[in-house]
């Protein structure tokens, strides 16, 4: 007698057994199924066979003769394909994770700006307009040369450089100073007499240092943190074209210049806000 093994048709289980048992009902060890053992091989030939039998089971058709056998169902074994799936996603997550910066570089969210980059790239800030340096060249006192640029109202009071950032016309007094808001410090006022802007729109006016009536002229600046004046009846030199009135607006252009030590000059255009003065109350018979 000679043993030989076969496999559980269920679930591929070895079992061994002899010739003297083929053919008889066995249980199998794992799944307790019943098998039928198959015939013995062959002396010779491999001792192991695929053909186990369940109990109940069709027996397989006859094979013509001359023709091939069929192949053997596969044995079920080791999980290869199992174990090299494993080894693949194994593989595929450490590349994944040693280059996960370069993968997800276009969907990662960028972070926000720290402060050191905040610091280095501050938010633009707008430029602070500068009064231009004050020449001695535009101080004269001759308005048959003295022209009037261009550019925004600027100049040179009382030594210092004068930039006019804002202009009002009111009660027939035009004002140009620096700054827009509290009381005048640094800047000039030019009164007409109270003279109604309506009146001075369309208008040039030319005043030469020997006119003998002129419109009075105060200068404005600060020195020792109180605000200084000093005013002028003659010997300046204005010139001044008003455009007509628009929307409580009025443009126009000037060149004045003060007889002063200091050299104190003004010259350029400027968009007055025209203002309505406050009326005049009237003085009750018999008042002081």
């Amino acid at each position: 007698m000679s043993e030989f093994k076969y496999a559980c048709p269920v679930c591929g289980q070895h079992i061994k057994c002899d010739s003297s048992q083929s053919g008889t009902v066995m249980e199998c060890p794992t799944c307790f199924q019943k098998i039928t053992a198959p015939r013995a091989p062959a002396e010779g030939s491999h001792k192991f066979i695929l053909s186990g039998k369940k109990v109940g089971a069709r027996p397989p058709a006859p094979v013509p003769s001359g023709a091939e056998s069929p192949a053997p169902p596969a044995r079920p074994g080791f999980p290869v394909a199992a174990l090299a799936l494993l080894v693949l996603l194994a593989t595929a997550a450490t590349i994944g994770f040693l280059f996960r910066d370069r993968l997800f570089h276009t969907s990662k969210a960028q972070p926000g700006p720290t402060a050191a980059v905040l610091a280095t790239n501050p938010a633009p800030v707008e430029p602070v307009v500068m009064a231009p340096h004050a020449s001695d060249t535009n101080w004269m006192l001759n308005l048959a040369k003295a022209e009037i640029p261009e550019t925004q109202a600027a100049g040179r009071i009382h030594g210092r450089d004068f930039l006019a950032q804002r202009a009002v016309l009111q009660n027939g007094t035009l004002s140009l100073r620096e700054g827009s808001k509290g009381p005048m410090e640094f800047g000039l006022t030019i009164n007409f007499s109270g003279v109604a802007a309506e009146v001075l729109a369309g208008k040039t006016i030319n005043i030469a240092t020997n006119a003998p009536v002129a419109a009075r002229v105060t200068l404005h600046w600060k020195a020792d943190g109180q605000v200084q004046k000093e005013t002028f009846d003659t010997a300046y030199a204005l010139r001044i074209e008003f455009d007509m009135l628009a929307n409580n607006r009025m443009a126009g252009r000037l060149y004045f210049c003060a007889p002063d030590d200091a050299m104190s000059y003004v010259a350029g255009n400027f968009v007055a806000e025209v203002r309505k003065g406050k009326p005049v109350k009237p003085k009750p018979p018999g008042g002081p």
